[in-house]
């Protein structure tokens, strides 16, 4: 459950705005279901192809560093809870939180947020789709924010340092 793109085999390839969101990109996550609502519910994984999903919708795409994180939890994705409505009504389709944590934990971290299908939270396995752009923390996802519509990228920043200014839900309106 990860993207096809090998970062061992190949250098991290940067996107930009206007490009097309690169192909073989998958993510994993648990879908929201009734009988998995609780906190200590598991549900199983699944596999998603972004990269395919993508390509007849509008979506943003934010990454931070790990679940559960201060800064993760605190300063970055409550903005787009939020918010969700306003994203939303500005046609976007989806609205997705990576991060490299496990399926289970990102399941965890929307039910902690009170969240079932309005935002995914999805895992980067192994951090595979943010080690092809080059945009990680270490051996974490870095912090950033992607618009992709029907698979063109319209907006795509990498936080310069430590806070959330180019991958905050404010940021992310005005490219809307």
């Amino acid at each position: 459950m990860s993207t096809t793109t090998s970062p061992e085999l190949a250098a991290p390839t940067p996107i930009k705005t206007g490009e097309k969101f690169p192909d073989g990109v998958k993510f994993s996550y648990v879908p929201y279901t009734p009988e998995n609502e609780a906190l200590t519910s598991c549900g199983m994984p699944q596999e998603y192809n972004a990269s395919q999903d993508f390509a007849d919708k509008k979506v943003v795409l934010f990454a931070v560093p790990g679940a559960f994180t201060p800064g993760c939890s605190i300063r970055h994705l409550p903005g787009f809870i939020e918010h969700q409505s306003e994203i939303k009504s500005k046609g976007v389709d989806l609205i997705i939180v990576i991060a490299f944590n496990d399926p289970w934990v990102m399941s965890a971290w929307a039910k902690a947020n009170n969240i079932k299908e309005e935002i995914l939270f999805m895992t980067d396995s192994d951090t595979r789709f943010s080690k092809s752009i080059g945009w990680t923390k270490g051996d974490r996802a870095g912090r950033y924010a992607i618009v992709i519509d029907h698979g063109k990228i319209t907006y795509a920043e990498n936080e310069p340092g430590g806070d959330v200014t180019v991958s905050g839900v404010e940021a992310v309106l005005k490219a809307l």
